[in-house]
């Protein structure tokens, strides 16, 4: 298996590509390993990510190949599908802030193709690191981490959503055959197919396994175990039009123990482990969007006249893209004080987590909408690609937790402090 830094080289190489970034340590980029994933990501994304972007939006289909070429089955694979993953099951190694530079450079241009690299790389990937045992990461993470496997995770149902420990999907334990069945329906699963007619390769699910509000256990479930269906795919979205949602049917499936991940009846650990690091991710989503809008409205700003003048020389214009860029690096330096600063293995850090994605969540929509100001009625066409972001930029005060309970979660921990450091 080939190192982090042999991934990033071979990469640059192929690309031919200087790091301009890796120079110095900063907030944004802690490490020279940290500038070689954001420089080496920056090409990769103008190069490859950005022509099909509009594209697949339109067509509201996922584009594997391209999301294979994250990993390392190809020789000039990116070797980002497990960012966080030791070298043991064929990971780069990296931590938190990392996981934002990835997530803000991809969604600087296809926020929908992110959410799909989230979903596997943090939700699936970065979890069964976290939480699995050695046997399991042996059997299901070397795939991911080489794009062989595309994977997800099922937390939310028809009928609880942010709600989530109000789940009725259950795992009832089978002592005879010393199995678990599993029984019910999990809803929004990003990566639930990828192709509109099965179901993704395999899947972290969380399920009741006792009396219990908080008696949940999580469970690997694979693509064609039986019962295991694809129930829809969700069609007509918003935005994220090109990151598959699908609904996912369990039923009477058996899961043998070795499938069984953590303790039984204590996954809300996992749950809230990984929340955090999901979160920042989902923040980072919203830097990419924002990032891209300013740099969109300067070009166009500089470039379109009124009245015999360019646009940036008009008070509401200089507003909107001023405005915009404060928000964005206020944003910015929030999320990246924060990774910089995670343990990926520890959880508490649950208010900067939440926070960094309700202040940067509705930064992202607001700086979209800025952009679509500035550019009047071509911003509100497909052709400009801050359509696109402003309708992507919704599901990051929805997806992940909802901006109110973000509130929710953050008063419950403030309000035992005094006083603030």
């Amino acid at each position: 298996m080939r190192s982090l830094r042999a991934v990033f080289n071979h990469r640059r190489n192929f690309l031919n590509i200087s790091n301009r970034f890796s120079s110095s340590s900063t907030l944004f980029n802690k490490t020279e390993d940290h500038g070689a994933l954001r420089s080496m990501l920056r090409t990769f994304v103008k190069r490859e990510v950005e022509p099909q972007a509009m594209s697949h939006n339109r067509s509201e289909t996922f584009n594997l190949p391209l999301f294979q070429k994250m990993g390392t089955l190809s020789n000039d694979g990116l070797g980002i599908l497990g960012l966080t993953v030791s070298e043991e099951y064929g990971g780069t190694a990296l931590d938190a802030s990392a996981v934002a530079i990835a997530h803000e450079e991809l969604s600087s241009s296809d926020p929908a193709f992110c959410l799909s690299y989230l979903a596997h790389s943090v939700l699936f990937v970065n979890n069964l690191n976290i939480n699995g045992n050695h046997e399991q990461k042996l059997r299901w993470l070397p795939g991911a981490c080489e794009g062989s496997l595309i994977g997800g995770m099922c937390m939310s149902e028809p009928n609880a959503g942010t709600d989530v420990l109000n789940m009725s999907t259950s795992a009832k334990h089978d002592k005879g055959n010393n199995t678990f069945v599993l029984n019910g329906t999990k809803m929004w699963i990003t990566n639930g197919t990828v192709d509109g007619k099965e179901t993704g390769d395999v899947f972290l699910v969380y399920a009741k396994t006792g009396e219990k509000r908080t008696d949940i256990t999580q469970f690997v479930v694979e693509k064609n175990t039986p019962g295991f269906t694809l129930g829809q795919k969700i069609e007509d979205k918003c935005g994220m039009r090109a990151s598959m949602t699908a609904e996912l049917v369990f039923e009477d499936v058996v899961i043998p123990k070795e499938n069984i991940v953590g303790e039984i009846n204590h996954a809300t650990l996992c749950m809230m482990r990984n929340l955090e690091i999901e979160r920042i991710a989902l923040a980072s989503m919203s830097l990419g969007i924002a990032r891209r809008c300013v740099e969109d409205m300067i070009s166009y700003s500089k470039s379109r006249k009124a009245f015999g003048e360019e646009l940036h020389g008009f008070g509401q214009i200089k507003s909107f893209i001023a405005d915009s860029y404060a928000d964005y690096m206020a944003g910015r330096s929030y999320v990246y004080n924060v990774a910089n600063n995670l343990d990926l293995s520890t959880h508490g850090n649950g208010v900067d987590a939440d926070g960094v994605k309700l202040y940067c969540g509705r930064m992202a929509k607001n700086v979209a909408d800025r952009a679509i100001q500035t550019m009047g009625g071509y911003g509100y066409v497909g052709e400009y690609v801050v359509e696109r972001l402003w309708r992507d930029s919704k599901l990051l005060e929805i997806g992940g937790g909802t901006n109110e309970s973000h509130h929710k979660n953050m008063v419950r921990d403030l309000k035992k402090i005094d006083e603030l450091e």
